[in-house]
């Protein structure tokens, strides 16, 4: 096994997301200012807004040849048009200042800069980005940059994409071209975007690019990707003196169905399948064990030709700061393995009635707050930053041309508050970026999903800020939270 692993496996391990200082934090008033300087933003990606897949010469991703499967994406769309934010990128940028936003994620698309994954840099991709970031330095606004948001450039399937360990020399090429060009203005680097749906959507069960079905393959891709995070983290730090570089983690708190004791080992398990796995080697501490012998089992093997000794160290102790994807939460019950179940656990979701989005996920804001709380407790001093939050609504505009999603306004202040008692028991977190920007494609869903503070009419491509973008602009302007719902008006 490579690196040192955090803790054994347990018969009858504690609650993962178990935060004793909740219920202090729960007494005191809770914190509706926040701290000076915290950064107040919104994120997107390049693949799913900017469309112009043709222009400047840009190469084929992994999602063009993906989306062109029969089935493969609800509705049959793809990001050919999206949000054309690659030719109206001045009007994104006017949208984000007229937001009050400090703050906004974006990916550059790694076909764009490396349009066959390595080799020849094409710097009208550069460029564009280049003037994109200016444009966000002008009005205030700091960027922060996403390397990796899923679009690997479709010719680095030759060699398996990120099953493949040559992934993290291509990947490291990407990251000194872009620093190279722009680390002399961004400040805040994310690396790779989602370690876990990588691996599990897109190398175990196929839901995404590049659409392979193989458990060896998804658990290469997943520590590549991990690779590829710290040497990209090694190239930006060379480049950039003072960069503030982390990885984006799509977390999942696990909590069990009942406290039956097999349950309570399932969440467990759970927890190292989606979190741990990630965490332990990102943050210093190896791969877990308990997980490594889950996998060890589930593939009838060890994971030596993988995971190769000195890695640990290849991963480890690169990250500034954690980026924190935060959704939902899995709630777990125990389960028989068989063909279409490697591990001993099920989602069984919540038991009763709960509020959810309209895509049906549980909208749990307090599992926020304690997830933040769990992280200060495991990783002391590793500063985080609020990544992705955001929700399925799918309202449009009304008859007097705004669009009222009330729903989405009382998921962004209740997960607001969540952070806003995380920081004031002790968490540090810097910034909330919220998801998204922008209606967009979402992936293998296609476009109906909504996610954004502005409503995109697709055929037309007129932007309308809904309620909710309203009721952020003001938050990120005071930086303090309303004690009730606000009646909304348009601004300006």
């Amino acid at each position: 096994m490579s690196g040192t692993p955090r803790r054994p496996a347990e018969a009858d391990p504690p609650r993962p997301n178990a935060a004793p200082d909740t219920a202090e934090a729960a007494s005191r008033p809770v914190l509706t200012t926040f701290p000076p300087g915290f950064l107040w933003g919104a994120a997107t990606s390049a693949y799913q807004i900017e469309g112009s897949l043709h222009a400047d010469g840009r190469g084929r991703s992994v999602w063009e040849t993906f989306t062109a499967r029969p089935g493969a994406v609800e509705g049959g769309g793809d990001g050919s048009r999206a949000c054309d934010s690659y030719r109206q990128w001045s009007r994104d940028v006017d949208l984000i200042a007229q937001l009050g936003l400090t703050a906004y994620r974006f990916s550059v698309s790694w076909a764009r800069i490396l349009p066959t994954g390595q080799g020849r840099v094409e710097r009208r991709g550069l460029d564009h980005y280049e003037r994109f970031v200016d444009a966000l330095l002008d009005r205030g606004v700091t960027p922060v940059l996403t390397l990796n948001h899923w679009d690997m450039p479709e010719a680095l399937m030759a060699d398996g994409g990120w099953a493949g360990r040559s992934s993290v020399d291509a990947f490291t090429e990407f990251a000194v071209a872009v620093a190279d060009r722009l680390g002399d203005r961004v400040g805040w680097w994310i690396t790779q975007n989602e370690p876990w749906i990588i691996a599990l959507l897109g190398y175990q069960l196929g839901l995404h690019a590049p659409g392979v079905r193989d458990l060896r393959a998804s658990v290469a891709a997943g520590h590549h990707v991990l690779l590829g995070h710290g040497a990209g983290a090694d190239a930006i730090h060379e480049r950039v003196p003072g960069a503030k570089v982390g990885c984006a983690l799509s977390l999942f708190p696990c909590d069990p169905a009942t406290d039956d004791p097999r349950d309570r080992a399932a969440a467990w398990g759970s927890d190292g399948y989606v979190n741990r796995w990630y965490l332990d080697p990102l943050l210093g501490a190896g791969y877990p064990a308990d997980m490594w012998q889950h996998y060890e089992r589930a593939l009838g093997g060890g994971l030596d030709d993988i995971i190769r000794p000195g890695d640990a160290a290849l991963i480890g102790g690169r990250s500034d700061f954690l980026g924190v994807n935060y959704y939902t939460r899995r709630v777990m019950a125990a389960a028989e393995t068989g063909p279409d179940r490697p591990f001993p656990w099920r989602v069984v979701g919540p038991s009763g009635d709960t509020v959810r989005t309209d895509e049906g996920w549980e909208v749990v804001p307090d599992s926020l707050r304690d997830l933040l709380l769990r992280l200060h407790r495991d990783y002391p001093g590793v500063p985080l930053m609020i990544t992705e939050n955001g929700g399925v609504y799918g309202d449009a505009p009304t008859h007097d041309g705004r669009v009222h999603d009330q729903r989405r306004i009382a998921f962004l202040l209740g997960h607001l508050r969540a952070v806003a008692e995380a920081i004031d028991a002790g968490a540090d977190v810097v910034g909330y970026l919220h998801w998204s920007l922008l209606d967009n494609f979402e992936w293998a869903l296609g476009y109906r999903p909504r996610f954004g503070l502005v409503h995109v009419d697709y055929a037309s491509g007129r932007l309308t800020v809904k309620d909710s973008g309203h009721v952020y602009a003001r938050i990120a302007a005071t930086g303090q939270l309303p004690a009730a719902g606000p009646a909304v008006a348009p601004f300006g």
